[in-house]
């Protein structure tokens, strides 16, 4: 780049990549700070998760009065949640109110894709870069991209040529999609497809469901939220929202005390049943102590729910099919749903099995597998994301010495504490790769991390330093914790996103930190209050 056009650069104190829940908690916080401000957006408008997502059956898996904003007492009390579990609606609604209500939005820059970040060394500083040409200058940068946000459709053979509609659930048409007397082809059996499925099939002529990997699905048992329940969330927040930043999940769950094997089978088969039936059917993952490390307590478990499904399902073919059997319970996502398996008792729903029978191209009639060909007018694909780190590779980030972020990573992602990489100072991620991420509740988790980085940004130009980087030593002792983390647990023996593994050529390495929600804040903050230990601040 030329000297003219760098010296051209629009200038900024921080660039935050994102409107989703922590960009925009982010723009409120470093405001604060007084400092100049611009956020980036891809979309059109903000909520990020809940902007792209609009696919039929879109819902939130944790709580409403939990999923939700803690940094304002007033707007605690004030907003109003119709629904336990809310819908893609409401959520998109609520970030729009906290966006006005807080007077951000002047501050976002809208569709604007940053597909270019580089680090200038000798002036200290970040070019930011996107597909409308914008160029900002800038000394710090706040990655809040998400977890989920770089589509991944599998390139089968003509993808391409599909001659109907087609649509991944990420990038959903505002307007919707009609399946009135359609012939619908679902790609996925992950939390998404496991949503979109029960509402499709209530409208098309034929839902074809192409299952490679069977999950695990409770039922949400969702419901208008019961105005008492409200008001006593509402009178007791404070000390609520202090028990989630002490929670392993940054959630509000009972905790279990003993383990499976320190009951009957009639009295676990009992605990199990109570749980089902109570009022999230996630409840049943906190019922024993042992079930997320040791594979004879998760074997008991995985059972109790396969045989849920036997139960709900009529065919027994297709009732096995759908009994995961590839991975424990709890190393993918848990999925709640409402009505998936009982989608499959319809006579328009068919599950077509492409593990045993792989998909090997689309057509401009459908979908052809190793076994036959179904003839669709839409094809849907709920096949995921580049889950972690794709968000931010396909940037074209670079650092010092001009190293390519895609090359730093080529053997998964190095980090330490999950905010800072070696060689790209002053680069800030939010839920990236080394952060409890997606397994913890991520509002929560994103304002924590916010504020953490904002105070980091603050003590920085209060002590005259301008540059923050972390050493390799220090990723690869994080990355020695973590590694600890995820051994205690049973999550490396699924094939899952949280390895890598829904990408052809991507490394397999387990990218969250699973010691826990409030384990990860005391080794940040110990990381601090020891000297910033492991960060190397210059002026």
């Amino acid at each position: 780049m030329s000297t003219a056009a760098e010296a051209s650069a629009e200038t900024a104190d921080v660039v935050v990549i994102g409107a989703g829940f922590s960009g925009i908690y982010a723009l409120h916080r470093l405001r604060g700070l007084e400092a100049r401000v611009v956020c980036f957006e891809a979309g059109d408008g903000v909520g990020g998760t809940w902007y792209w997502n609009r696919y039929p059956g879109a819902r939130v898996d944790i709580e409403s009065m939990q999923y939700s904003y803690s940094f304002d007492e007033d707007l605690q009390q004030e907003w109003r949640w119709p629904e336990y579990f809310s819908p893609q609606e409401d959520l998109e609604a609520y970030a729009n109110h906290v966006v006005d209500r807080f007077g951000l939005r002047e501050q976002i820059r809208f569709s604007s894709v940053v597909n270019r970040l580089r680090y200038d060394e000798d002036a200290n500083c970040w070019h930011v870069h996107t597909d409308r040409g914008d160029h900002v200058a800038c000394r710090y940068v706040v990655a809040a991209t998400g977890s989920l946000d770089a589509t991944n459709i599998p390139r089968w053979p003509g993808v391409e040529s599909f001659g109907g509609q087609s649509h991944h659930t990420s990038n959903w048409p505002k307007e919707g999609v009609d399946f009135h007397g359609k012939r619908v082809g679902l790609i996925g059996t992950g939390s998404t497809g496991i949503q979109v499925t029960p509402v499709v099939a209530e409208t098309a002529e034929h839902l074809y469901v192409f299952q490679r990997t069977a999950n695990f699905s409770m039922p949400s048992r969702n419901r208008p939220l019961d105005p008492d329940y409200e008001r006593e969330w509402k009178a007791n927040y404070p000390e609520r929202r202090a028990k989630m930043l002490n929670s392993v999940s940054a959630g509000l769950f009972d905790m279990p005390q003993r383990s499976v094997f320190d009951f009957t089978p009639e009295e676990r088969e009992r605990i199990m049943e109570e749980a089902w039936n109570s009022r999230s059917g996630f409840r049943l993952m906190r019922c024993f102590t042992d079930t997320a490390r040791d594979i004879a307590a998760n074997d008991i478990l995985a059972e109790f729910v396969r045989n849920k499904i036997r139960q709900t399902v009529h065919d027994p073919e297709v009732a096995e099919l759908l009994c995961p059997d590839t991975h424990p319970i709890g190393t993918k996502r848990i999925c709640i749903d409402s009505g998936y398996f009982e989608a499959f008792n319809r006579d328009n729903v068919t599950l077509v099995d492409v593990r045993t029978n792989p998909i090997t191209a689309v057509t401009p009639g459908g979908v052809v597998t190793t076994a036959a060909s179904y003839e669709l007018d839409v094809l849907i694909y709920a096949t995921g994301f580049d889950a972690m780190t794709g968000s931010l590779t396909r940037m074209n980030v670079t650092g010092v010495g001009g190293r390519d972020l895609r090359d730093k990573w080529q053997d998964g992602p190095t980090n330490y504490l999950g905010f800072l990489v070696a060689g790209f100072p002053n680069l800030f991620m939010i839920h990236g790769p080394g952060s409890p991420s997606v397994l913890a509740q991520m509002i929560t988790g994103g304002e924590w991390q916010v504020d953490w980085v904002v105070r980091f940004i603050e003590n920085m130009e209060k002590d005259g330093r301008t540059r923050v980087d972390t050493t390799p030593d220090w990723e690869d002792r994080w990355a020695v914790e973590m590694e600890k983390a995820a051994d205690m647990t049973l999550f490396k023996r699924a094939d899952s996103w949280y390895m890598g593994a829904n990408i052809p050529g991507k490394p397999r390495v387990f990218m969250m930190y699973v010691g826990g929600f409030d384990q990860y804040i005391r080794r940040c903050t110990e990381q601090v209050d020891a000297g910033y230990a492991g960060f190397v601040r210059t002026a």
